[in-house]
């Protein structure tokens, strides 16, 4: 079928598409609301372990006192994931007005040798600063309970930078959320409009009696 062909179906039958069109389009511009605003907050701490006075010489010890550290991190990585310590963290919360559930605290940990990087985003800011402020105070004061190969010692947590709360930048796809559900709307009535071109078995022009193998013996023009 040519393309002028297409255009001349949609230009009988443009109503099939206007309608799913502006339907869609009214549905969504009545219950559309803008994102609601997501913030985060991250901290790195360097890991350390007390040096052991049993190392044989100095190098030594610097040699297994970093090797421990790693152990360390990987533990404390796993540790901060679960849910033992968002139920710490939850209680540090409450001892301090704020009442945020352990299932509410969206923590992500990663490690990188004697590094341990934690992110946490939450939508009130405020929120969030308590929440991590709880969460470093777990981190570096109750740990010794996650590492039981420390016989009960307490590892030695650095704060590289203090936190700061920052925005999330809003993601593209709620951006295209309303434009993509139009851009369907009107492919769902184009399909409408040829479905319904095919369906209907009215004869409208001189090329559809020639392809049924028909002469044409005369034709009266629009105007």
């Amino acid at each position: 079928m040519e393309l002028r062909r297409y255009w001349q179906i949609l230009q009988r039958r443009w109503l099939l598409v206007a309608i799913p069109t502006a339907i869609v389009l009214i549905i969504g511009l009545a219950t559309y609301q803008t994102a609601a605003p997501v913030y985060n907050v991250g901290v790195n701490f360097i890991v350390s372990q007390q040096p052991s006075p049993a190392a044989a010489n100095e190098d030594e010890e610097r040699y297994y006192t970093w090797l421990t550290s790693e152990y360390i991190v990987n533990g404390l990585a796993d540790w901060v994931s679960g849910n033992t310590f968002k139920t710490a963290v939850s209680a540090e919360l409450a001892e301090q007005g704020y009442d945020i559930p352990a299932g509410a605290i969206a923590l992500a940990a990663d490690n990188v040798r004697s590094k341990l990087q934690l992110s946490i985003s939450h939508n009130d800011p405020g929120a969030l600063a308590a929440i991590m402020d709880a969460v470093i105070t777990v981190v570096t004061e109750q740990n010794a309970a996650a590492l039981p190969q420390l016989a009960g010692e307490t590892a030695v947590l650095v704060l590289v930078d203090q936190p700061i709360v920052n925005q999330i930048p809003t993601g593209i796809r709620s951006q295209l959320d309303l434009p993509l559900r139009v851009g369907l709307a009107v492919v769902a009535g184009i399909g409408l409009a040829l479905l319904a071109e095919y369906l209907d078995p009215t004869v409208r022009d001189r090329e559809e009696i020639e392809r049924m193998g028909l002469e044409v013996l005369g034709e009266i023009p629009k105007k």
